[in-house]
């Protein structure tokens, strides 16, 4: 009848409108997630390495992140916040970043700046993906034994993500060809990597690491 096919309808439309809503939603988060990987990218290209970079740490994190058990929430927002861990780079000089030799303690000063460049860029972001963004940007180089920078956290003071970018981070650092050293043999990077276990390196989380070593290879 009548009433029937206007309910009908009116569900109809409210339905449309349900749909239409959820898409404009999914591609607003889209184009969010795709402006942070190209705030990313122009770091990684700034600094003459290939955009491969920031993917495989991403993809480390979230290997890290399931061996741990984490829920998947969380595991996408270290996958999608961990490549932005270098965007501070955009503010350090050529001649710093650039530089094919050892720095020198006042450019290395200068290089330790961009965790709070990037924590900078990334400040005041009203969103889960903003903050934990800013997080590893400004405390990757954290250490356990609270030798790092910028704060010279240690241990349960460092944040969680940041301590799965830093094995992250520096696994793909010695792995890869940079401006200033050449990629290291897969037994060195090992080596480096136990050594650095309570260190550098959460020593409860370097287990789960070891455990997925092949598919980080």
């Amino acid at each position: 009848d009548d009433f029937s096919e206007k309910i009908a309808l009116a569900l109809a439309s409210q339905a449309a409108v349900s749909v239409r809503n959820t898409t404009l939603t999914s591609h607003l988060e889209e184009a969010h997630l795709d402006t942070l990987r190209r705030l990313g990218l122009a770091a990684e290209w700034r600094d003459k390495e290939t955009a491969n970079h920031i993917t495989r740490v991403s993809q480390y994190c979230t290997v890290l992140a399931v061996g741990l058990g984490w829920e998947k929430k969380d595991i996408d927002l270290i996958s999608r916040a961990s490549p932005m861990h270098d965007v501070g780079k955009l503010g350090v000089p050529d001649a710093v970043l650039h530089k094919p030799g050892k720095l020198t303690a006042a450019e290395r000063k200068v290089m330790e700046a961009h965790t709070i460049i990037g924590a900078n860029i990334l400040a005041k972001g009203n969103n889960d993906l903003m903050t934990l963004s800013r997080e590893v940007a400004l405390g990757h180089h954290e250490k356990w034994d609270g030798t790092g920078y910028p704060q010279q956290l240690g241990n349960e003071d460092i944040p969680f993500s940041c301590r799965l970018v830093a094995i992250a981070d520096v696994y793909d650092a010695l792995s890869s060809r940079r401006c200033y050293k050449e990629a290291f043999p897969p037994e060195k990077v090992v080596n480096i990597m136990r050594e650095e276990s309570g260190k550098h390196f959460d020593p409860n989380v370097m287990p789960i690491f070891f455990d997925n070593l092949d598919k980080i290879t």
